[in-house]
């Protein structure tokens, strides 16, 4: 069972030293044109003033992001779902996970960077770089770019399997579903909730690992703590489950 993810603005930094190569990434047919949009980004870095990179980063102070100003493939390399560091990373908590459930999350998990665009959690090739959400490459759009060109084997990927969308809107600019899949609401107080959206996102996530879970008849099954299930919409190759939020995480 596949499972849809987006990443975060914050990542860890550190790493070994490898290069970024085609057996690095899911889809590797692809991996030229993933290629380019690095190349276009290091571009970016070599030409651009602090003013451009300010707005590219999402960082206003120059002293800040003078270490993101350094090419991405003279930087060390991590394991993707181990880069990411935002609420729902925080949650799903990788690394106190056991070896088998860690290994669900790296084959099940496909997350949309915003740079390198859908990746899968054990995927081994990413750098510390950064990209604010939206923003684009000078006059390169990489969700644009991505879903141009790496929509149709995603297409191929998830048309035999059940998937869940525990993405937030924006990533639909990167890929939009084309077969039947399922995404959650998580409702507080009778309104839709964003901060702790990422955390139950984080937390369904790791029950997901954590059970092996392969249906959804199976996920359906399973009690969340702190969640109630208050209806369920069908429209179309689309299902959504509104959880109520009973009790903060």
């Amino acid at each position: 069972m596949k499972i849809l993810f987006s990443p975060a603005e914050t990542k860890k930094s550190g790493g070994v030293e490898r290069e970024i190569k085609r057996s690095s990434f899911i889809f590797p047919e692809l991996f030229d044109l993933r290629k380019e949009a690095i190349e276009k980004y290091n571009s970016y870095l070599e030409t651009s003033s602090d003013e451009a990179l300010s707005k590219l980063f999402g960082i206003k102070e120059s002293a800040k992001f003078q270490k993101y100003k350094t090419n991405l493939n003279k930087l060390p390399l991590m394991k993707v779902i181990e880069r990411y560091d935002g609420v729902a990373f925080d949650y799903l908590a990788y690394s106190s996970l056991d070896e088998s459930t860690q290994r669900y999350v790296d084959k099940n998990v496909i997350l949309f960077s915003n740079l390198f665009g859908p990746l899968l959690a054990g995927d081994f090739g990413v750098p510390e770089y950064k990209l604010k959400q939206g923003e684009k490459i000078g006059a390169f759009v990489p969700e644009h770019f991505y879903k141009k060109h790496f929509s149709s084997a995603l297409d191929d990927m998830l048309q035999e399997e059940p998937y869940l969308d525990l993405r937030a809107g924006f990533y639909d600019k990167f890929y939009k579903p084309t077969t039947s899949y399922i995404t959650l609401k998580f409702i507080k107080d009778g309104k839709v909730v964003s901060h702790w959206a990422k955390a139950y996102r984080g937390i369904v996530l790791r029950i997901l690992a954590q059970n092996n879970i392969q249906s959804m008849d199976e996920f359906m099954k399973i009690e969340i703590e702190g969640l109630s299930v208050k209806e369920t919409f069908r429209k179309g190759i689309h299902t959504e489950i509104v959880y109520n939020i009973r009790d903060n995480c």
